[in-house]
């Protein structure tokens, strides 16, 4: 007992002394979610005195408004700001290039690689004006960011705006990154004892040894973050609209109504967080409209070929880009796919209802008038015939016709048929 009480008295002030280190990962576009994890994980590192804030990255871009609320918690941040570009395989591209750019230490691992990478056009011709604008903007944003943290300038401005790319070693050559690390815990180890200028004024990390603290995202949050992009935002509205189309059609159905509704939200969540081209937005709303008169209108198909031009129209404008740096777009073959299915299904409807408006009527007066009955007795004129299993009360209109005979329906007038010998109706 007395040698267990001499180890922890001993051991104890280490222990206390044991740093801790805030883990952050991103792995995908940076949005407002993003900011918002980053600048509450800052927050939380300052709260419990942590020696630093490694931020694990691995984007291939997105936002740039976003990425400016990141750099600007990065700069202002009280506690250090390490941004590792990690694991192997991983890319910090576009708007990482700016984040990256920001730390206070910048960090890749083997088989990284970091620069700008331009989004694939969806289908609009930029304006070159506007797009050299927003060139010019962020090329000076990156400037000033390399500048305050004493990092290649040239090649930062290359990187926005000839998108350049350079793997983790030459980053490293470049002074583009302070230091090359295999893993998380030799990259705490290479941290430790170097010197970070805050706005308080300069502290000396001590890593060797620190306790990591993972912070995740939260259940609300990851799903937040999924339905920011832009591919999944379109994905959800589309099940929204046909949820609330199902039901309007189908009143009483209940759950793709309440699907529909959910969906809907969740979309329009994502497109206020998203640069949203509202022209593009009621295209695709006008195209559901169209869909439902055409379930509702005999158009023949005119109305659905037009629903189909205005979705596919409106899905290729539905977000419209502010820089020629940002990844923001939806995947054309997730347009060419809602399109076709789209398209497929109120085809498909179209036709089931040009095959119900040929088909004979199976009830009602119609179905009756030209059926076959047989006499049940004579008909002199009046008696009684048997049709489809039922009897009923008769008259005939070709004279007598004697029992067991076939006839034909004419017509039909307060529950009495009117009929006709089948010979004579065949002469």
């Amino acid at each position: 007992m007395k040698r267990i009480l001499l180890y922890y008295f001993l051991f104890l002030p280490f222990v206390l002394s044991a740093q801790t280190v805030v883990s952050l990962h991103i792995d995908g576009s940076i949005n407002p979610v993003v900011a918002d994890y980053i600048s509450e994980g800052i927050e939380k590192a300052h709260q419990e005195n942590a020696a630093c804030v490694i931020i694990e990255l691995n984007t291939p871009g997105g936002l740039l408004q976003s990425t400016r609320v990141i750099v600007s918690s990065i700069l202002k941040s009280p506690v250090p700001v390490v941004v590792y570009v990690s694991p192997a395989g991983a890319h910090a591209g576009s708007a990482g290039v700016f984040i990256v750019m920001a730390a206070h230490i910048a960090a890749m691992a083997p088989g990284t690689n970091i620069g700008a990478a331009h989004p694939v056009g969806m289908g609009q011709e930029p304006d070159s004006i506007m797009n050299k604008k927003g060139e010019n903007d962020a090329a000076a944003f990156i400037r000033s960011i390399a500048e305050k943290r004493n990092r290649n300038m040239q090649w930062a401005e290359d990187a926005v705006r000839q998108s350049v790319s350079i793997t983790e070693q030459e980053a490293l050559e470049k002074k583009v990154i302070d230091l090359v690390a295999f893993s998380e815990q030799d990259l705490l180890n290479q941290l430790d004892g170097r010197r970070v200028e805050l706005e308080a004024g300069t502290v000396t990390l001590h890593t060797k040894g620190a306790r990591l603290a993972r912070e995740e995202m939260g259940f609300v949050e990851k799903l937040l973050n999924i339905i920011s992009d832009p591919s999944i935002s379109y994905i959800v509205m589309m099940l929204g609209f046909y949820g609330v189309l199902f039901e309007l059609y189908s009143p009483g159905a209940i759950l793709p109504g309440i699907v529909g509704v959910i969906a809907l939200v969740l979309a329009f969540y994502s497109m206020h967080v998203l640069p949203v081209n509202y022209a593009g937005l009621a295209l695709i709303v006008f195209s559901i409209l169209l869909f439902l008169l055409e379930l509702k209108i005999a158009s023949h198909g005119l109305l659905a070929i037009g629903g189909v031009v205005s979705l596919l129209l409106g899905s290729m404008l539905l977000f419209r880009s502010n820089s020629s740096l940002e990844l923001v777009g939806v995947s054309r073959s997730v347009i060419i796919s809602a399109t076709l299915v789209s398209a497929s299904f109120f085809l498909f409807m179209i036709g089931m209802a040009l095959k119900a408006q040929k088909r004979k009527p199976v009830s009602g007066i119609e179905a009756i008038v030209g059926a076959k009955a047989e006499a049940m007795e004579v008909l002199d004129p009046a008696g009684s015939v048997r049709l489809q299993g039922e009897i009923w009360n008769a008259e005939s209109l070709t004279g007598r016709i004697d029992k067991g005979e076939t006839v034909l329906v004419k017509g039909i007038r307060n529950l009495k048929l009117y009929v006709e010998r089948e010979a004579t109706n065949s002469k």
